[in-house]
């Protein structure tokens, strides 16, 4: 949108994804529900069952060749008769010219299939001469409405013949806007040319294959983001937000697509292709210019890290010199030449200024700062303790990111520098989440959305995984560690809200807050999030995030903060729910002015992430992902790590410059604090003198908007300081810690018997933080404290459990069950009274157990779907289990005596599992991509050590299937299947020899 460089209209739209609304897939580990299948042709109706029905073109993919087209083309079926219209529009033309030939283009279209034409390809190939080609997006849109008015577009094949694609995101837009299937003749075209010239060395079959391969998988990855499994529900969903194209054009060609900031039109369309076009025919060098799409160029597109901007900054915070730390913020704001943000085109009101005197201190401004979530896996522990340092020093916090916190730093420094991350990333239940690491939080983060990757899980390749880190996430080295999408144990808004009351129980004294992507509708998630409890909202921008991310999400995934932290505020001003929260914001925060823009905006704290690694000595040198950073921050390779040359003084010094920059704009500006600065969108106005094109044409009247409810009444527009949260009520404080004070104050046994109901949620948990409390992460010997339920438990039941406690529930139970166990003991197991069997009959529900570290749970009868996701050190006992049973588990041991649903072990890299195969189908369930299928062998330790945890399942529940399991133990060993991970294998080999050694 800001770039002098004429763009393909591709490059105006954003992907949307589900955060909160409706849970993201994974693509890869759950690929038996994800579909690339198109057809061309109509069902017709599905209630019932013709010949005619049958009568369609089956496409397995979306992406065909040349050769594919031609069969299309003369497939010898009189029903499927192709049409081939060029999509081009006369050199030179105006917006008025290219909307005539994109009338005349539908136009064609309708006519062609009146004429009993069922396939319409639109070309771009072989276009005539003095003519450009038609935006192939903008073509497809307008064919496809146009279709659709008409009437006809079901039994319509509509298929794109482009050279102007090339990337996943390319596809994606075209399928969204209607395009059945998609030939990007000159990217083929491309790879046949390097393989004849040698720079692949692999035959342009293969290499094009290769090619199809990774769009394919891109795509899937793009619409599991939304929760899309099918292609043919993602096609013409147009699941995009526009940035930089005005309303006129969206509602003409784009209906339905969100565009806030308006923007160009067909007029500046056309001149972008004319000059694309142009200097094609210019350049006649055979290499391409370097985009600089990703990073520096010198002749590419703009960044705000240059050589210059580094090299000032490095100077001024490892110098503490403010002078150059001035150089660098005029390099970053100056962007009057060239424009790189949407906020570099806000200016502030002209006010009448205040002295300086007045403003609220350097270190009152810094305790509104936070560090950027960066886990202990992405970085070096030296970089990220060097952060916590620098943060704890000045009232400021850091996150520890989603990878766990070394227990160790809990105890201060020698000098007495505190050494612990204050936000305690969650991550909806991930690698070493345990009631200790939430206890000694000041902030709990749950991260529903993914920073740079929204929508997505990630993976810690086993080569990062050190004996160190191996310890910090509850696993062995070697293993990799892969995490989710965040999706597990969120699928709607009162999921969110249960994990938010499951932090308050386990840590009643921490905040609770919630990151969430910028995309359109934030606002509306955030006040969900607001109607929930929480009480931080974090606006993530699009900008930012790790280096390590797919490059697809990194320019298309995500929106500027801008548009995120003012939708957000709007929303929650105009519902009269933002007194209960706070707002924080981040992505690519670097100066003082964006820090007081984003006040304006409606923020109140302010999350720095890339500009303390630069201050610690990155380099950008975008390595993040190989193990190999060489300024030793962003590895975990020891001789890499003596590299790393940074100081928490660095990063204090960029935290007092910032301060003091925020000050003088404040002074300037005639505000007191930030707090008098939050929700002053009014001293915001459009720079006037922007002369650039493109430019000129956006409007931000939306985001600088002073909502009004219309009530008649002042609403407010910052947290509210006398907003009084609603007290927590829970069942530990009314039926448990009475009765164990003096347990937590002796370490006395004791046992209590009692009712629960399932409006009883989070049983077990707030004791758990108790016990943490008084006895620290060993907590208490196993069964220290028993407590006998009978009933049905809420959801959540044992959530986080300390070791020491065992919940042994008569009953049933709900949802979550276990979830991070952290040590604790569940028993489930049915009524004595009831008159079912209980090995037929399901008794706890779904996603048993998730993200637990330690402890053991124990339920005689069938579990839902998802039971032991995320096991890294737990061990479970069920009599059969739903889908997706022991997906991503890392370590621990699992035992089902029955029954498994499909997608079995899918991203399993560590632990064990058995299973009771009495059918002898278990191979079908399980997703063996990654796990060896072994028998028992009597005699082996295997043997041992699975007739020990069914010996104690039986003596915990009383198991009839268990005992008739051991009682007819020579005939039920031969069905068991012994789940074994590949890599945990090797990794066990590897760990071996270097201790033999």
């Amino acid at each position: 949108m800001l770039s002098d460089k004429p763009q393909s209209l591709f490059n105006y739209f954003k992907q949307l994804f589900a955060q909160v609304t409706n849970p993201p897939i994974d693509p890869i580990r759950e690929e038996l529900v994800m579909s690339l299948t198109t057809y061309i042709g109509n069902h017709g109706n599905i209630l019932e069952e013709t010949p005619e029905q049958a009568h369609l073109i089956k496409i397995p993919r979306p992406i065909v060749t040349e050769d594919e087209i031609k069969h299309f083309e003369n497939i010898g079926d009189k029903s499927f008769k192709a049409k081939v219209l060029k999509m081009q529009f006369p050199m030179g033309g105006s917006g008025e010219v290219l909307e005539a030939a994109l009338q005349n283009l539908a136009g064609d279209a309708v006519r062609a299939v009146q004429e009993g034409f069922k396939i319409i390809v639109l070309s771009d190939k072989n276009i005539d001469w003095g003519y450009v080609p038609i935006p192939s997006l903008l073509a497809t849109a307008c064919v496809n409405r146009t279709l659709v008015e008409a009437g006809v577009r079901p039994e319509i094949g509509l298929i794109v013949q482009s050279g102007e694609v090339r990337e996943v995101m390319h596809f994606a837009l075209l399928l969204g806007y209607g395009a059945t299937v998609i030939n990007p003749y000159l990217a083929f075209q491309s790879i046949t040319s390097m393989c004849h010239n040698g720079e692949l060395d692999v035959s342009p079959v293969t290499a094009a294959a290769n090619y199809v391969k990774a769009v394919d998988k891109g795509l899937l990855k793009i619409m599991s983001k939304m929760g899309i499994s099918t292609l043919r529900s993602y096609r013409s969903a147009q699941i995009f937000e526009a940035v930089g194209l005005n309303h006129e054009l969206v509602e003409k060609f784009l209906p339905g697509t969100a565009s806030r900031i308006e923007g160009i039109g067909l007029e500046e369309i056309a001149r972008e292709v004319d000059e694309r076009n142009f200097q094609s025919l210019k350049d006649s060098s055979p290499i391409l210019k370097e985009g600089g799409q990703y990073r520096f160029r010198k002749e590419g597109e703009m960044h705000l890290w240059t050589p210059a901007s580094l090299a000032a900054f490095r100077q001024a915070v490892q110098g503490g010199d403010y002078e150059k730390f001035k150089t660098y913020t005029k390099l970053i704001d100056d962007q009057s030449e060239r424009l790189a943000t949407i906020r570099g085109l806000f200016k502030f009101k002209n006010t009448t200024p205040i002295d300086i005197a007045q403003v609220e201190s350097r270190e009152s401004i810094i305790k509104h700062f936070v560090a950027g979530a960066m886990s202990l896996g992405s970085l070096s522990p030296e970089a990220h303790e060097a952060i916590a340092i620098a943060m704890n020093r000045n009232g400021a916090m850091s996150n520890s990111g989603e990878g766990g916190e070394d227990p160790d730093r809990d105890t201060p420094a020698p000098n007495g520098d505190i050494r612990s991350s204050a936000i305690r990333q969650i991550a909806s239940g991930r690698f070493g989440v345990t009631i200790d690491y939430l206890r000694k939080a000041k902030d709990l983060q749950i991260k529903m959305a993914q920073g740079a990757k929204p929508g997505e899980g990630g993976q810690l390749p086993a080569h990062k995984v050190n004996e160190f880190v191996a310890r910090i996430r509850h696993s062995i080295p070697n293993v990799s560690l892969i995490s989710p999408p965040p999706h597990h144990d969120i699928y709607s808004i009162e999921d969110l809200a249960q994990l938010i009351y499951d932090l308050r129980n386990s840590n009643p004294k921490a905040r609770v807050s919630v990151k969430l992507v910028s995309e359109v509708g934030v606002g509306t998630v955030a006040a969900g999030v607001a109607k929930a409890h929480a009480d931080v909202v974090l606006i993530s921008g699009h900008d930012g995030g790790t280096g390590a991310s797919p490059l697809t999400s990194i320019k298309h995934a995500g929106l500027p903060w801008e548009l995120g932290i003012a939708e957000a505020e709007q929303t929650l001003v105009l519902n009269d729910l933002r007194g209960r929260v706070k707002l924080q914001v981040d992505g690519q925060l670097k100066t003082g002015r964006d820090v007081v823009i984003a006040a304006l905006l409606g923020a109140e704290e302010f999350g720095f992430a890339t500009n303390l690694l630069v201050s610690l000595g990155c380099i950008m040198d975008r390595k993040c992902h190989t193990n190999q950073c060489p300024m030793g921050l962003a590895t975990q390779d020891p001789e890499h790590r003596k590299f790393y040359k940074g100081k928490p003084e660095y990063v204090e010094n960029f935290l007092y410059f910032m301060a003091d920059e925020v000050r003088e704009i404040l002074a300037q500006l005639g505000l007191r604090s930030l707090e008098e600065a939050c929700g002053r969108s009014d001293l915001l106005k459009m720079e006037e003198a922007i002369e650039f094109y493109k430019a000129k044409r956006l409007d931000f009247s939306q985001i600088f908007a002073s909502v009004d409810a219309g009530d008649g009444k002042e609403h407010i527009k910052c947290h509210d300081v006398n907003y009084v949260p609603e007290e927590l009520v829970n069942f530990d404080r009314k039926e448990i810690l009475p009765f164990v004070q003096e347990t937590l104050q002796n370490g006395k046994s004791v046992e209590l018997c009692t009712m629960v109901h399932n409006v009883d949620r989070t049983v077990g948990t707030e004791l758990s933080g108790e016990v943490n409390e008084h006895f620290g992460v060993k907590g208490l010997p196993e069964d220290t404290i028993k407590i006998h339920l009978h009933g049905v438990a809420g959801q959540s039941f044992g959530a986080f459990l300390a070791p020491g406690v065992t919940l042994d529930l008569e009953g049933e139970a709900n949802d979550f069950m276990g979830k991070g166990l952290s040590g604790g003991k569940i028993i489930v197991r049915p009524s004595s009274k009831a008159t079912f069997k209980a090995e037929e009959n399901v008794i706890a529900g779904n996603v048993i157990g998730y993200g637990g570290t330690s402890g053991k749970i124990f339920i005689n009868g069938l579990a839902g779907e998802r039971f032991a996701i995320r096991n890294s050190g737990m061990q479970l006992v069920t009599e059969g289990v739903g889908d997706h049973g022991c997906e991503y588990m890392t370590g621990g041991r699992v035992v089902v005596l029955g029954r498994v649903g499909v997608n079995f072990a899918a991203g399993m890299t560590g632990g064990i599992a058995y299973v009771y195969d009495e059918t002898g189908h278990f191979d079908l369930s399980c997703n063996v991509e990654s796990v060896d299928l072994e028998s028992v062998l009597p005699g082996s330790e295997s043997e041992t050590e699975l007739l020990d945890i069914i010996h104690q399942h039986v003596n915990a529940t009383g198991s009839p299937k268990g005992k008739r399991i051991l009682e007819d133990w020579n005939n039920s060993r031969p069905k068991f299947v012994k789940v074994f991970p590949v890599e945990y294998r090797n990794a066990l080999t590897i760990n071996q020899q270097k201790a033999t050694k």
